[in-house]
């Protein structure tokens, strides 16, 4: 570390009394000591070194409590430090404990406050150059977010739960915390193919609606059913239907164009209470590593998935003119892959002028371990490649632990770089309490007390915590 000293004995001010700070113990009438410090210091971004004025009748020592500042020396009535420099787009504070060399039960605290890196703005770069203003300003925002923590969300939370079913305004996660996830997941599935006509698809917009008005942020998997084939999403006997796709001419080639037409149309009609249209991170094509769907690895050569991923971006972005998608890969990665978790994470990725978020798909189940490295490399990669990333699904289907979101969610995700962790549905059953297919927690739910100590933990993110999401923050470009 390059240190440069800097002088900051002009600017300490506001000195206490002996007995106003801390947890000191009481001095006795027989003791005679008095120390006073600053209440507060104020120190540039850079790397470098700064002192603390210490006015004692004894010998003093002092410690930090922040890892970014270190104790390097007491000397002439100063405690001296080294402070690393502050990369980050908001200034930081961290305590100093300044005690009595002998006896370090008598202390005062410090607090430092070194400011913002004024370095030129973050600059992203984006797949659509003519992205919306808002659209720009939701990836900014899922880029600077993740640097204070993540959001939580959950799979079509707004639109039913374990017990109910389209009741305006209700959702398992407000119904345990009092707030809505920062993240509300839906799917474009049914917008988008044979099943276009359903009514279903008047609720998911109201929804998508609901969520945009109060600030969240929306994200769109694609379960379409095989164009090819006639089967469902699952269905994967046919290792034609993404070559058919990219015939030109071909008859499945032009029943998915009008796919994604509709796909199109939906996204351009999408807008908010304020008349602007709604940005969506559109993730299609979703666990494409695995075999059980009809894009997925059993039906395509690496190739044909990278070429039918950029002729969907392009033809959205560049002939519908979709200027509101943010474009999500979200491979599968359900175990621990070791040295190879990288790799696992780039299988079939189309290039980096074709994706904006690196997400993954994580069903772990009680694989703590894997969760945790996952994480860790999708946080380094997302780094390495200057493009935001989170969770897109996981959860453990039918869980009854207690401590689900503290040992697993919180555990895995400190220290790592991620903007999202997002849990997959809890399915509408009614009184039927053997369907067990929820991922997340709801009224009733063994973990409830454990999911509050999660949300009141200053790194999670929900409804009421988020930042204005889509104003570009400050020194954020995306172009």
């Amino acid at each position: 570390m390059s240190i440069t000293f800097i002088s900051m004995a002009a600017s300490l001010t506001a000195l206490l009394s002996c007995s106003g700070t801390g947890n000191e113990a009481e001095p006795t009438p027989a003791d005679t000591r008095f120390m006073t410090v600053p209440e507060s210091v104020e120190i540039a971004h850079n790397a470098g070194s700064f002192s603390v004025d210490v006015n004692s009748n004894f010998t003093f020592t002092a410690e930090s409590q922040a890892d970014w500042m270190e104790f390097d020396r007491a000397e002439d009535g100063k405690a001296w430090f080294t402070v690393e420099d502050n990369n980050r787009i908001s200034p930081r504070e961290g305590k100093i404990k300044v005690s009595d060399a002998g006896d370090r039960y008598y202390y005062k605290i410090v607090t430092v406050t070194q400011s913002a890196n004024p370095a030129p703005a973050v600059s992203l770069s984006i797949v659509d150059k003519n992205a919306t203003a808002e659209t720009k300003a939701l990836y900014a925002n899922l880029w600077a977010l993740s640097e204070k923590g993540f959001m939580f969300g959950h799979h079509d939370d707004l639109w039913y739960g374990r017990y109910w079913y389209d009741e305006p305004g209700n959702s398992d996660t407000k119904a345990v915390c009092g707030d809505y996830p920062g993240v509300f997941s839906v799917d474009f599935g049914e917008i988008m193919d044979n099943r276009h006509q359903s009514e279903a698809n008047e609720i998911r917009r109201r929804v998508i609606i609901e969520a945009y008005d109060r600030g969240e942020v929306i994200t769109a998997c694609c379960h379409l059913n095989n164009p090819h084939t006639g089967g469902d999403s699952w269905d994967n006997s046919s290792n034609e239907v993404v070559k058919s796709i990219l015939t030109e001419g071909h008859a499945t080639r032009t029943k998915y164009l009008q796919w994604l037409d509709r796909c199109a149309d939906f996204a351009n009609n999408l807008k908010g209470s304020d008349g602007k249209l709604i940005p969506i991170l559109f993730r299609p094509y979703h666990e494409h590593t695995q075999t059980w769907s009809w894009w997925g690895s059993k039906c395509t050569t690496e190739q044909e998935f990278k070429d039918f991923w950029k002729f969907t971006v392009t033809y959205l972005r560049d002939v519908k003119g979709v200027h509101n998608f943010i474009y999500a890969i979200s491979p599968q990665m359900d175990a621990d892959y070791g040295n190879g978790t990288r790799d696992r994470l780039l299988h079939r990725w189309p290039g980096d002028d074709y994706v904006d978020f690196i997400g993954m798909d994580c069903y772990h189940y009680s694989n703590v371990q894997a969760f945790k490295s996952n994480l860790k490399a999708i946080s380094a990669l997302s780094i390495e490649k200057n493009k935001p990333c989170g969770v897109t699904e996981t959860g453990p289907e039918g869980f009854d632990w207690t401590d689900y979101w503290t040992s697993h969610i919180l555990a895995s995700a400190a220290g790592n770089r991620v903007s999202m962790i997002v849990m997959w549905r809890n399915k509408y059953v009614g009184s039927n309490e053997s369907d067990r297919h929820f991922y997340s927690v709801y009224p009733g739910h063994p973990s409830e007390n454990d999911f509050r100590t999660m949300y009141d933990d200053p790194s999670t993110f929900f409804s009421r915590d988020l930042p204005d999401m889509y104003t570009m923050p400050e020194q954020h470009e995306v172009k």
